[in-house]
């Protein structure tokens, strides 16, 4: 499982630095080291420029809820319960995927 992280994480950084993989779509983070769904509650990845993990409205990052058993993966304000971009959005599908990319691993 572990050797098929760091296969990935390589494989990610090369296609990132080649311009073929967007920042957003990876399954992996170079910054832990870890599946994006097992850190992407972490401050690093809340992003008030590109919404990233955040609410304008509110100005205040998403809280974030991952189950790993059912592979949900939830992003909310907690002030107003919403907060939902694009960049959010795909943070979302990136995390999913990554539940099951480790799965498969």
């Amino acid at each position: 499982m572990i050797a098929t992280l760091i296969a990935t994480l390589v494989e990610e950084d090369h296609a990132e630095d080649d311009g073929v993989l967007a920042p957003d779509d990876r399954l992996t983070c170079h910054v832990h080291g870890r599946w994006i769904h097992q850190c992407v509650s972490s401050p690093v990845h809340i992003n008030p420029v590109t919404r990233h993990r955040w609410c304008r409205g509110c100005d205040s990052p998403l809280g974030v809820v991952v189950d790993e058993l059912t592979g949900a993966v939830a992003m909310r304000c907690p002030r107003c319960g919403r907060g939902g971009s694009a960049a959010t959005a795909r943070l979302i599908a990136a995390c999913r995927a990554s539940i099951e990319a480790r799965r498969a691993a």
